[in-house]
């Protein structure tokens, strides 16, 4: 067994990682960019050392660097976690010949199974089913697109080399494979420095399903059931279950054989997961897609029905020790479901002529949705515990969160003796979640798992696409306004002294009559209208409070224990996590947060009227970079058109004009690094309407 492992990984999986090392007794060593200097992975590690600045490709992708770290370190092994260099196999054959043990399978399995075009064949040839789809590596755009046409529409876009839905693109109508291919080869290249793309027939409604193996270095190769891996958006998995609501037993064997037979196929070691994708409609007639070679974000589930901690036999397997169990063995009791924590701000828009994500956008109907990244400074934090829970983090109070590397911060994992016991249990676990300075989707995760559909397991793919918009909180609740009026209202009021307080200290001031003035508090969210609160009298006695144009309410708010406050509206209590930010305030209920601002309506005022660019101005939903600028200034473009694009944790968003128009301004180039809400570009729609009055006089 060895002495020392590097883990060359962050966030919640070195976390995750450590924490078997530990219970193995085995000295860990934790990697970090400047960026991670005081992350909680490099807090939880025996030993931590810099390898480079905040970029990924100078600091966590750096295979010289890690090596060196583990040579410093005195490390005999390296695990990679999930995510970087964990399925690349060039960083396998690397750490191999440094004479390291590389926690995982070998090079060549990896090189295999990564290339989705080799891995195809090879799996065919043994008897495992695949999706009908194109045929060898290195097509061009106009093969490419005369494949998908001979397939027929819909397809799916794929990188060759990769995963996690990065990438991936569903395209329904042939004149849009040009723009779609384009896309998909930058975010393939941008991912993965490779952008050979294949395309796959696009099954309708289908469903997401993995089977775990796990290999020894001893010819054994076992299955340990299947994960339902359905409810994803953009590609990319947010909740997952163990076992499948959808299989039967005789299913669940066949799928773990054929997913055997693709390990062996590629001399597999170590644990690794085959995804398939199953007709919702018909379960034996599953597919093939492609082999995971390394642990994946959803372990979790398979761990708690298994009774096995894969990293453990991850690292036992890498050591040489054979599996000391058979498939007879390998039992599944309860039910087990994770929510993927990401950091990231979900935004409605009416329809399809706003600036928003074509590819980044879910929701049927008129409506949409773009989930855009998020960051910030956690802080305050409270992770769910108790009977049947299980949290897997990288947070800690203080964490400041970036657009740097992926947004996942945590999971949160439940297992029960069935299903809706482990159901159950996940929403309230989501309802403890708390997570301040950073907007997450764990209010929207809770609205999903309560999704009629997902409570009965009939799941597919794009349920949460087409759903999305019903899911996203809507309008912010009275008593959200309310109690950050209140917080504000009492940062104003003066401490007692000697049980008298002047009454010209008040923020109502003094009136005859001692009726109190009423005080106004102007407030706004992220993503809604301004709201002016009015509060008379004082936050923590009998005050009145008017949201808006509503009847004033009586409300007192209290200060519970750090971190905790209790509003009494209208004569029930609500309980709020709180967390000032200067003069702004987090609130947190039930898995939901809101970032209550101060608004100075004199400066909106004067923005709007030529102190700014007001409506014709579009600003950058998220911080990122652009990487793709399409028009130039004196440019006319139409409704909806595509101007340019800002990316931010390997996620693409168009940003499209609002409007016909001119663009009358362009504050960026591409590789140009933009701030939230920071203006682009400026689309004028009187130019044109003035173009056209001309015209007609002429």
């Amino acid at each position: 067994m060895f002495d020392t492992v590097l883990v060359a990984n962050r966030g919640e999986i070195a976390v995750r990682v450590i924490r078997t090392l530990r219970a193995l007794g085995i000295r860990s060593v934790a990697v970090h960019s400047d960026a991670d200097a005081d992350a909680r992975h490099v807090r939880e590690a025996d030993t931590a050392v810099r390898i480079g600045p905040a970029a990924a490709s100078e600091s966590y992708l750096s295979a010289d660097r890690l090596l060196d770290a583990a040579r410093r370190t005195g490390a005999q092994a390296v695990h990679p976690g999930y995510g970087f260099l964990a399925e690349n196999a060039a960083f396998a054959a690397a750490v191999t010949e440094a004479g390291l043990t590389f926690i995982g399978p070998g090079a060549a399995a990896i090189e295999l199974m990564g290339d989705k075009i080799r891995a195809k064949e090879t799996v065919r040839t043994a008897g495992v089913p695949v999706v009908p789809g194109s045929s060898g590596s290195g097509l061009t755009d106009v093969q490419l697109a005369d494949a998908a046409r001979e397939i027929g529409m819909p397809v799916l876009l794929k990188p060759s080399a990769g995963g996690g839905g990065k990438g991936m693109r569903l395209v329904r109508d042939a004149s849009a494979l040009e723009d779609e291919i384009a896309a998909a080869r930058r975010e393939a290249r941008a991912s993965f420095g490779d952008d050979t793309l294949l395309v796959e027939r696009f099954v309708d409604r289908p469903r997401h399903i993995e089977i775990q193996v796990l290999a020894d270095g001893h010819g054994t190769v076992l299955h340990l059931g299947e994960r339902e891996c359905s409810l994803q958006r953009r590609h990319q998995k947010i909740i997952e279950e163990a076992p499948s609501p959808l299989l039967d037993a005789a299913t669940r064997a066949a799928m773990g054989e054929a997913a055997a037979d693709a390990a062996r196929a590629c001399g597999y070691r170590g644990a690794g997961t085959v995804e398939f994708i199953v007709p919702g409609g018909d379960p034996g007639a599953y597919y093939f897609m492609e082999m995971n070679t390394r642990l994946q974000v959803e372990h979790p589930v398979t761990e708690l029905i298994c009774g096995l901690d894969l990293v453990e036999w991850q690292v036992r397997v890498a050591a040489g020790e054979p599996l000391p169990f058979t498939q007879d063995d390998v039992t599944l009791t309860g039910h087990a479901v994770e929510a993927r924590i990401c950091a990231e701000t979900a935004r409605v828009s009416p329809g399809p002529s706003g600036a928003s994500s074509a590819a980044g956008a879910a929701g049927g109907g008129g409506a949409r949705v773009d989930f855009l990244p998020s960051a910030g400074t956690v802080l305050l934090l409270r992770e769910p515990d108790g009977d049947g829970l299980r949290t897997d983090s990288g947070l800690s109070e203080g964490t400041e969160v970036g657009t740097t590397y992926d947004p996942m911060l945590a999971k949160v994992i439940a297992h029960g003796p069935d299903r809706p016991t482990a159901l159950r249990r996940l929403r309230a676990a989501l309802a403890q979640t708390t997570v301040l300075g950073v907007d997450t989707n764990t209010a929207f995760l809770r609205a999903l798992l309560a999704h009629p559909d997902v409570v009965s397991g009939n799941l597919d793919t794009g349920l949460v696409d087409r759903d999305a918009a019903s899911l996203v909180p809507g309008a912010v609740p009275d008593t959200v306004h309310a109690a950050a009026a209140l917080l504000r209202h009492a940062a104003l009021e003066p401490s007692p002294t000697g049980g008298w307080t002047d009454p010209f200290d008040l923020p109502t001031g003094f009136r005859l009559g001692g009726t109190p003035a009423w005080t106004p508090h102007h407030l706004k969210l992220p993503g809604h209208d301004p709201v002016t609160v009015h509060v008379r009298g004082r936050a923590a006695d009998a005050a009145e409070v008017r949201v808006g144009d509503a009847e004033p309410v009586p409300a007192r708010l209290t200060a519970l224990a750090p971190g905790r406050v209790q509003l009494e509206w209208a004569g029930q209590t609500q309980t709020f996590t709180h967390a000032p930010a200067g003069e702004d305030h987090w609130l947190g209920q039930d898995g939901a947060a809101w970032h209550v601002r101060a608004h100075d309506p004199v400066a909106a005022a004067l923005r709007g009227a030529g102190g700014g660019a007001g409506v014709d101005a579009l600003t950058a939903p998220m911080p990122g970079t652009v990487t793709v600028v399409k028009v130039t200034t004196g440019e006319e473009v139409a409704a909806g058109q595509a101007l340019l694009v800002v990316e931010a944790m390997k996620m693409e968003h168009v940003i499209a004009a609002p409007h016909a128009g001119t663009v009358t301004a362009l504050d960026v180039t591409a590789g140009t690094a933009v701030a939230m809400d920071q203006i682009l570009a400026v689309v004028d729609p009187r130019a044109v309407a003035e173009d056209t009055k001309e015209g007609e006089r002429a």
